[in-house]
């Protein structure tokens, strides 16, 4: 298996080149133009590495490192600049970075950085079935959107079942609202607000048959999936 390299980079010339380069290096790469764009993803699928440009559209890559962060603080995150000033650098790490490669770069140097960002967190690649989850009661197939429950069976729309994911993520922690609605709908303004609102109280409706699950609202904050 792979290593899953999730790449943020608004310039579309520069991002294929790396692209190429990766994937000719034997990594898996996925690649996204914006900041929003790549949090979806991030949250849609499994990575052992991200690499983010610092000034683009819509999310810039300090903001998107620190949403990573609320969710994972382990997997390495490496920042492309133009800037090589010490005060960017400086709010790189504070925003969640491991490393920082100032534009233009070699090859070798990218090569280099990565190389010693797998090791530094002794990285293993395996074969992890994480499609399938255990809710309570419940069996979640994050593939296919399924629901089941020895009294129930449901097929989950697709913003349904990303929502669940993000939540069970979080499972018997507060998850930050804004999480869920840049990691399903790219962003956080009130009309999506109102849907993800909707999408809640389906699911409480969904998980009903075992009473040991709970989707909390935790106000001015988030949302709390509850296992007992």
């Amino acid at each position: 298996m792979k290593i899953k390299i999730l790449l943020v980079e608004d310039d579309t010339s520069l991002g294929f080149v790396i692209s190429d380069q990766l994937k000719s290096d034997g990594y898996q790469v996925t690649l996204c133009t914006d900041g929003a764009e790549g949090f979806k993803r991030f949250n849609e699928e499994k990575f052992h590495l991200c690499i983010f440009d610092v000034m683009m559209p819509k999310k810039d890559g300090f903001s998107l490192a620190r949403d990573i962060r609320k969710i994972n603080t382990e997997i390495p995150i490496l920042f492309l600049t133009a800037k090589s000033m010490t005060e960017d650098k400086v709010e790189g790490f504070k925003a969640g970075g491991d490393d920082y490669l100032t534009k233009p770069f070699s090859v070798e140097e990218l090569q280099l950085r990565l190389a010693a960002l797998l090791k530094r967190v002794n990285i293993i690649v395996a074969k992890e079935d994480d499609s399938i989850l255990t809710i309570g009661q419940y069996v979640f197939d994050t593939v296919n959107f399924t629901l089941k429950h020895l009294s129930f069976e449901k097929t989950l729309t697709k913003k349904e079942a990303q929502i669940l994911k993000i939540l069970m993520k979080f499972k018997n922690q507060v998850v930050a609202r804004e999480v869920v609605l840049n990691g399903v709908w790219g962003q956080d303004d009130y009309f999506v607000g109102r849907s993800l609102d909707v999408f809640i109280t389906k699911l409480r409706k969904y998980l009903k048959e075992d009473e040991s699950i709970q989707i909390l609202n935790i106000h001015g904050i988030g949302f709390k999936l509850e296992i007992s």
